[in-house]
């Protein structure tokens, strides 16, 4: 739908709900009159339940979800009220000018009824009013770029993920045997060379059979998926003290008692800072007790 056309459909909307309001003028005023209003307040009457009626109805075209349906309710129950009291206007001839006050019915129950719908309409009107006008001034629609963002989010979770299958083509085609040839390829047997060029023979290719051809994948870098698990992992070789000790002795063989040291040790048989001190010990108590037997067999 063009442009003029939507005007043209909106001028005429505002031009029946305009004249839908001033049929429901004088019915609203009488009844305001009835109930004890004053003239001005009987005047002001009718844009208090239509003047709601119009601030819904544009509620609901901005507000979403449940406070567009708490504007509908509202829509709905004033179209109700003003319906009612058109209708009791119309059924009671005597309203009819606004005369004195008088009962809007004959039964007494539905009569206080309606003189408690007509009177409760303005101060509701105060009420859902101000309610919706919040309602509308803190909305905050929902950004078009969500759906950019989104598709691009999809584009970029598709890409990975082809990435990710790019990676593992290679070792799928290094999986795929080798492809059988239909023939053997024939050997050719080393020529000798002679003396004179003009003696060697040409050689005829011989034709080899087509051999299938397997597309390459380009690898892409893999992502990095965060840290392995414990039970992933490749468990590590764990070496009891006595072979400690022995590749100990073993290493620090040609050491003198200065280079004996913890840390020398440690990172000579890659072990901890505890094992490491573990050995030095050993290893300087097995030194001593040599030279304890030497000093013993002298004296």
């Amino acid at each position: 739908m063009n442009r003029f056309a939507k005007t043209l459909l909106v001028a005429a909307l505002v031009g029946v709900v305009g004249m839908a309001f001033r049929v429901s003028w004088n019915a609203q005023r009488d009844v305001a009159r009835t109930v004890g209003a004053d003239g001005t307040a009987a005047l002001l009457y009718p844009f208090v339940v239509d003047g709601l009626m119009a601030l819904a109805l544009v509620a609901t075209l901005v507000l979403t979800g449940k406070d567009k349906a708490f504007a509908l309710r509202v829509l709905a129950g004033y179209t109700a009220a003003s319906l009612v009291l058109n209708y009791v206007h119309g059924l009671v001839p005597a309203l009819h000018g606004g005369g004195e006050r008088m009962q809007l019915a004959d039964w007494d129950p539905a009569n206080w009824v309606l003189v408690l719908l007509a009177t409760s309409l303005p101060v509701g009107s105060i009420f859902f009013g101000s309610d919706l006008v919040a309602k509308v001034l803190h909305h905050r629609p929902a950004p078009v770029a969500d759906q950019d963002e989104s598709d691009q989010s999809t584009t970029n979770r598709l890409g990975s993920d082809l990435h990710e299958s790019a990676t593992e083509a290679p070792a799928a085609v290094a999986a795929l045997p080798a492809p059988e040839l239909a023939d053997p390829v024939p050997v050719i047997e080393p020529v000798q060379a002679v003396e004179s060029a003009s003696a060697v023979e040409p050689v005829e290719a011989t034709e080899s059979a087509p051999v299938k051809a397997v597309a390459a994948v380009e690898s892409a870098p893999r992502r990095a998926t965060g840290r392995v698990p414990q039970s992933a992992r490749t468990p590590r070789p764990t070496r009891t003290p006595d072979e400690l000790l022995a590749e100990a002795r073993s290493v620090t063989a040609d050491w003198s008692d200065g280079e004996l040291t913890a840390e020398a040790i440690r990172k000579a048989v890659r072990t901890s800072s505890a094992n490491g001190r573990t050995l030095r010990d050993a290893l300087r108590a097995e030194r001593a007790v040599p030279d304890d037997g030497a000093e013993a067999t002298a004296a």
